[in-house]
């Protein structure tokens, strides 16, 4: 069992930076693929980057790749979501999820993931 909490959102002006952590409870974390999501009012849930555990690889959404970095710090059970030049585009709430036993094809799908934090606030005026 994994618990999963998310920090560090807030509201922000466009170009300014967040980053949001994802602290995990329980010994193995650092055997779990984990994946930021994003959800706004009205949409589905989508990818925005992931953190393969086995092969240390990241992956990112076309819509955020060079402005978003994911890192993970497994003494701490924590992995990172550097955000840098958001847009209002980017209000959402972020989750992170995570999982052991995703490839790389079904990283981008939140099905794949077994836990979930509860999420965390961004919002990106113009």
């Amino acid at each position: 069992q994994v618990q999963l909490v998310e920090s560090g959102g807030g509201l922000v002006q466009a170009g300014d930076s967040l980053r949001l952590s994802c602290v995990a409870s329980g010994q193995t974390f650092r055997r779990y693929t984990v994946g930021w999501f994003r959800q706004a009012p009205g949409k589905e849930r989508e990818f925005v980057a992931a953190h393969k555990w086995n092969d240390n690889s990241k992956h990112y959404a076309d819509s955020v790749k060079g402005r978003f970095t994911i890192s993970r710090d497994n003494a701490k059970n924590t992995v990172y979501l550097q955000m840098n030049a958001l847009i209002p585009d980017d209000t959402a709430v972020y989750y992170c999820g995570a999982g052991q036993r995703l490839i790389s094809s079904s990283l981008a799908s939140h099905n794949a993931y077994d836990y979930w934090g509860q999420g965390t606030q961004v919002t990106v005026s113009s």
